[in-house]
């Protein structure tokens, strides 16, 4: 790896990947569904529209559609200015919305200036998980909401093995050049080095929000989702859907 930081390395890395991101499954969100699955944890745990939502780690813009539709005013966050262009192009022209280069871990926004905070797949990349709690504590008003998708990326749940091995199998005999994942030696080289780099779990997670200020800690299953999923995709992504433990976790600020 170069001598450069790991924020740097990490953020070089998913600028790499803004190109074909959404090819990649489980980035893009397709519509239907699947759309709905995603966006029932938000009509469910947010509050009524119109809510000031800050979204963390908005990649190109996926999960920013959905707050957006949901009648939320969206602010969308990436520190990748390649993402951040997907996105914008994505949403051109939407009210509603602003997008911003910053931090998820240091926005630099004003204390208590919003009353949700979502992200997908953030935290798991985190350098300093501790720090960006507190900051995503400081964000929200009192009463705000957390919302968290994520899983365990590290290491396969026990059901799922058998589909694990047998994707193992199916993409050494003709790769999909689209996921890279854990499949990549970069990813792994990154993911080395991360606080959740052995793997992120709700019970992990929980008492560190806890930690942190966060209160009314809420599991949500994300089976629904993985069930959509399963009605649209080809059997390899089908198996995708069955390896990896993942949650949605909804918290509050008090």
């Amino acid at each position: 790896m170069m001598n450069r930081s790991l924020a740097e390395e990490i953020r070089d890395y998913w600028s790499r990947r803004s190109e074909t991101f959404d090819l990649a499954f489980g980035h893009h969100i397709a519509p239907g569904p699947e759309a709905a699955a995603w966006a029932a944890p938000m009509r469910d745990h947010l509050g009524p529209a119109p809510q000031r939502v800050l979204e963390l780690a908005c990649g190109t813009g996926e999960v920013t559609r959905l707050l957006h539709d949901l009648g939320h005013e969206v602010t969308a966050l990436d520190f990748s200015e390649t993402m951040l262009a997907k996105a914008r192009a994505k949403h051109a022209g939407k009210p509603r919305l602003r997008f911003l280069l910053a931090d998820a871990q240091h926005t630099m926004e004003p204390a208590g200036a919003y009353d949700a905070v979502v992200c997908r797949h953030l935290v798991w990349t985190l350098t300093a998980p501790e720090a960006a709690f507190a900051e995503w504590f400081r964000l929200l008003r009192p009463g705000g909401r957390l919302l968290i998708y994520d899983g365990d990326w590290a290491r396969p749940a026990p059901s799922g093995l058998w589909a694990a091995r047998l994707l193992a199998l199916w993409d050494r005999i003709a790769p999909d050049p689209h996921y890279d994942g854990a499949l990549s030696d970069r990813h792994g080289a990154i993911m080395r080095q991360l606080p959740f780099g052995d793997g992120l779990t709700y019970e992990r997670l929980a008492p560190m929000l806890e930690a942190a200020g966060f209160r009314g800690l809420n599991r949500i299953s994300h089976e629904p989702i993985a069930r959509a999923q399963r009605r649209t995709q080809g059997l390899r992504n089908r198996l995708r859907t069955r390896v990896w433990r993942r949650f949605i976790l909804a918290a509050t600020r008090p």
